[in-house]
């Protein structure tokens, strides 16, 4: 599970403690400062003596996304390793560093990365840039025992075949994907792009939508076929976490909705 779901409050062991009564095994971080400061130690200290004291794995943190603690709404510049000025870029690269970080102190497996922004068109320098940034934060993770995984997401520079040419061509031989169910099944089919990715697969993003907009929705309350996903998903040639990234709704029980999505993906 990630704590996406939360990512309007602070994140606290509370939330991770409805996760374990929900069935989770397996969760990822957000990383949003206004959720999870990773720049705060005594947070990161107290999320790390959680995870110390329950046997639930830490599977991946998802990169930043912003720099600022209110994620984006005072107009403030996104996080974008695809982007070609060249002090943005810097501050893009130095931003996930302090994210990674947070290994020294909280292991994860694997840090999550989006490439250019939602809806972002192809260019071949921001493909450049983009590549510079993964080789720069791959040996920066390297010693941390964090492995890169990078994210389909809906737009030219993160499809399935930009993915698999970018990890080609800069022989990132230790960098996977993350595939997110969702943003597939907007931009294309999720069988044909997991088919094309899936010796790459490492995790997932699990999460529903009518192809309308990037809704995160519980598994069932889209149009998604999970029948055909899972059968997807079993023919990875790893065994990738199956981990669902929610937008949270006010009121709703997570480890209710949890479990009933487990059992739902299961039986598909």
């Amino acid at each position: 599970m990630s704590t996406y779901v939360g990512v309007k409050e602070r994140l606290h062991p509370g939330l991770l403690d409805s996760f374990v009564r929900g069935g989770a095994q397996s969760i990822e971080i957000f990383a949003a400062k206004g959720h999870f400061d990773y720049t705060n130690r005594s947070q990161v200290i107290e999320i790390s003596r959680w995870f110390k004291s329950e046997s639930v794995e830490l599977n991946s943190m998802h990169s930043p996304m912003f720099a600022d603690t209110q994620w984006g709404r005072n107009n403030t510049q996104p996080i974008n390793i695809a982007e070609t000025d060249k002090r943005q870029h810097i501050a893009a690269v130095d931003e996930i560093k302090r994210a990674l970080e947070v290994a020294e102190v909280l292991p994860f497996r694997f840090l999550v990365q989006h490439i250019g922004n939602s809806g972002e068109s192809f260019s071949d320098r921001k493909f450049d840039a983009a590549m510079n940034a993964i080789e720069h934060l791959r040996a920066f993770a390297k010693p941390l025992g964090v492995n890169m995984l990078i994210e389909n997401i809906p737009n030219e520079l993160s499809t399935p075949e930009k993915l698999i040419d970018m990890i080609r061509i800069a022989h990132f031989q230790d960098v996977g994907v993350c595939f997110d169910f969702g943003h597939a099944h907007i931009m294309n089919t999720v069988a044909r792009d997991f088919d094309s990715v899936k010796h790459l697969v490492r995790s997932t993003h699990v999460h529903d939508n009518n192809r309308d907009r990037d809704a995160h929705l519980w598994p069932g309350e889209g149009n998604i076929d999970w029948k055909e996903a899972m059968e997807s998903l079993a023919s990875a040639q790893h065994v990738p976490a199956v981990l669902m990234e929610i937008e949270g709704v006010d009121g709703v029980n997570t480890s209710a909705e949890m479990a009933k999505a487990f059992k739902k993906l299961e039986i598909a």
